[in-house]
């Protein structure tokens, strides 16, 4: 099978959709690779090293999508939009639920679109292809927040991790999920004072024994955040709902509670965010400032250390790529959880989670 890496082009994303050793695997399984000149540049990988791998290098942005297979790691944006064909294979993260326009036109054109973050394993309800950039995601939210709590970033000035006579930040993680839990595990170690908020009792109980007495845990209810959010140095949105939008736990109201030059990451912000005033950024321009509070809406973090990021999704995606590319359509016949990450085909909204956003789309 043809299939296309072209260069990302959201802002300062510098993840590729495939690495060399991928490129080198599918190579020796007979398929023709054409990488975009420079994709992987920003992750520390050169044309060489993909010619070396077997890869073609190709010239222009046309001529990495015209392929059966389009492997990238974020939705097409709209400049690319012309380059999507009918019968085509898009595997990538797409986020549907916060972005109805290109849900038109992945339907439109008739492009098979199967996205990273809801392809799932059948009975385990894990997302395999979502975890590793959760996990850096939720790692990176800290270093940021410790980062933008600083004075000369427009923070209000606190260590996370205080220091002798000097009370530590206060870290509050809404969701403890993947994200979550990460990044509890990088505020622990900075020294923070932790508290994660979350619905499910059991997953809770699972947090005490990864963190017992360190990390305080608590059931989430509107009056738990409506207490703990205004006392947060750091307030870190986890929250995912599959292939839905991320309901609003934080209002306005409440984050205009929080002291001045606190800040807002909002992990979920890729999938509309769980806290109201936060809006999506950009690497270049990552913050601003809403009610005296810093607001940090990068949807593509991981994209900040993406030598890291690359090899850690396709260690993850590989094995499904492969599957594609071995067996085209079929390989969603014989794999449920390719299937289950089916998100438009036929000029049809296929998962039953985004059908539930756009409801006039379903035909």
């Amino acid at each position: 099978m043809e299939i296309g890496v072209p260069k990302e082009t959201k802002d300062q994303e510098f993840r590729v959709g495939l690495s060399p050793s991928s490129v080198r695997v599918l190579s020796e399984k007979s398929h023709t690779i054409f990488v975009e000149t420079g994709s992987g540049t920003g992750a520390g990988f050169s044309d060489d090293d993909y010619q070396q791998a077997g890869a073609q290098i190709v010239s222009t942005p046309v001529d990495a999508w015209n392929r059966e297979l389009i492997v990238k790691v974020k939705e097409p944006l709209p400049s690319e939009y012309q380059f999507l064909q009918k019968e085509q294979l898009l595997f990538t993260y797409l986020h549907l639920a916060a972005n109805r326009s290109l849900t038109e036109h992945l339907i439109d054109c008739g492009v098979t679109a199967i996205a990273y973050e809801t392809v799932e394993q059948s009975g385990s309800n894990k997302l395999p292809l979502l975890t590793p950039m959760s996990i850096i995601a939720g790692r990176l939210a800290v270093q940021f927040g410790a980062r933008f709590l600083e004075r000369q970033q427009g923070g209000r000035g606190v260590l996370l991790g205080g220091v002798p006579g000097v009370r530590p930040g206060k870290v509050v993680i809404l969701g403890g999920g993947v994200v979550g839990t990460e990044a509890a595990r990088i505020a622990v170690g900075m020294g923070a004072a932790v508290q994660i908020l979350d619905v499910n009792v059991e997953r809770l109980a699972y947090l005490e024994t990864l963190f017992g007495s360190r990390v305080e845990l608590l059931y989430s209810n509107s009056a738990q955040v409506e207490t703990i959010v205004p006392e947060a140095d750091l307030l870190i949105g986890a929250v995912l709902v599959l292939g839905r939008i991320a309901p609003v736990l934080v209002t306005r109201n409440l984050v205009k509670k929080m002291c001045p030059g606190s800040v807002i990451i909002d992990v979920a912000v890729d999938q509309g965010g769980c806290i109201e005033t936060l809006q999506p950024t950009s690497h270049t321009h990552p913050t601003y400032i809403e009610e005296g509070v810093v607001h940090y809406g990068v949807p593509n973090m991981p994209g900040a250390v993406p030598w890291t990021a690359t090899q850690a999704l396709n260690n993850s995606t590989l094995p499904y790529v492969l599957q594609l590319a071995n067996l085209g359509m079929k390989a969603l016949e014989v794999n449920p959880a390719l299937a289950s990450g089916v998100n438009v085909q036929n000029h049809r909204l296929i998962h039953p989670a985004v059908q539930e956003v756009f409801p006039d789309l379903v035909n």
